[in-house]
Order: C-alpha cells, then sequence, then structure tokens
C-alpha cells in the first residue's frame, strides 16, 4: 500500500474539515487540534490539514508518499539516495499525533517531499526536538522554495 500524501496549511480548519468531507464523501481518519487527515480512498490520498493563522490563504504546506513499512522507508532511502539525491532521514520522530520513519529530499523548486510510514498513534503535534517535522500556527511561513522541510513547515 502506499499512496500520495497532500498537506494543507488552512486558516480554518473546521470550514476545511467540512468542505474535505463533502469534496471526498469521507469524514477525517484523524481530528485533533489544529490538525486532520482524511484517508482518501478514491483517489488513493493522505489529506493532511494543518492549521495556519486566520485570513491567510490556503497553501501547500509539503507533500509525500504514505508507505506501508519501515523497510519501504529505507528501500526508498537507499534509492533515492542512489539517484543522487540529498536525504534527510528522521526514525522515531513523533509528529502530527503519530509515531514516524520518514525521509526528505526537494523538487527542483524546493517543495518539500517526505517517504514515510506512520507506526503508532501519538498524542502531539507539536515539533519534537531536533525534529524536521510538525511546525504549528506560530511558525507557519510556509514557501514552496524552502529549502527544508522544517523551514517550509514541513510535517505529517
Amino acid at each position: 500500500m502506499s499512496r500520495v500524501q497532500l498537506a494543507l496549511r488552512v486558516p480554518d480548519l473546521d470550514a476545511s474539515v467540512a468542505f474535505y468531507s463533502r469534496l471526498f464523501g469521507t469524514e477525517p481518519a484523524k481530528l485533533r487540534d489544529g490538525y486532520a487527515n482524511f484517508a482518501v480512498t478514491e483517489p488513493p490520498l493522505k489529506l493532511v490539514l494543518i492549521e495556519g493563522a486566520p485570513g491567510e490563504v490556503t497553501r501547500m504546506d509539503h507533500l509525500g508518499v504514505e508507505v506501508d513499512s519501515t523497510g519501504a522507508v529505507h528501500a526508498a532511502t537507499a534509492r533515492l539516495g542512489e539517484a543522487g539525491l540529498t536525504t534527510d532521514v528522521e526514525n522515531d520522530t513523533t509528529c502530527c499525533y503519530a509515531l514516524q520513519d520518514k525521509v526528505w529530499v526537494h523538487g527542483p523548486g524546493g517543495e518539500p517531499w517526505e517517504v514515510y510510514v506512520v507506526r503508532a498513534d501519538a498524542g502531539s503535534l507539536a515539533k519534537q526536538q531536533g525534529s524536521t517535522c510538525c511546525t504549528g500556527p506560530a511558525e507557519a511561513d510556509v514557501t514552496v522554495a524552502a529549502t527544508k522541510p522544517s523551514d517550509a513547515g514541513g510535517c505529517c
């Protein structure tokens, strides 16, 4: 199992949850303070909503590929490295209410991509010490031209 992830930083989480529930015909798989995610079956999509600052326009936070095992993350890390891409590995990181293993790369426009596996549920949205993952609304200066996931508010 793998599916593409789209993480959006939204100014009104409640309105966004209502809209995307209607758009995709499904309720959030996870709904927590400042955060929601949808596990959409068709099309296969993990849609992540991260609450941003009120009044700002919705914008891309980061992109990803959710995989089904830590082994798949390790395989992606090796493949990306062999392809000459710079990787940033995070194992055992708590991010967006989940314990995850992940690897980050950046596209030619600086867009952050993660390949990740959710290993367990967790009780925190906040950024783990030393992690490039999960910034809250106070740190939400998101730009596609960011050079590191932490610069782009990347997470989940």
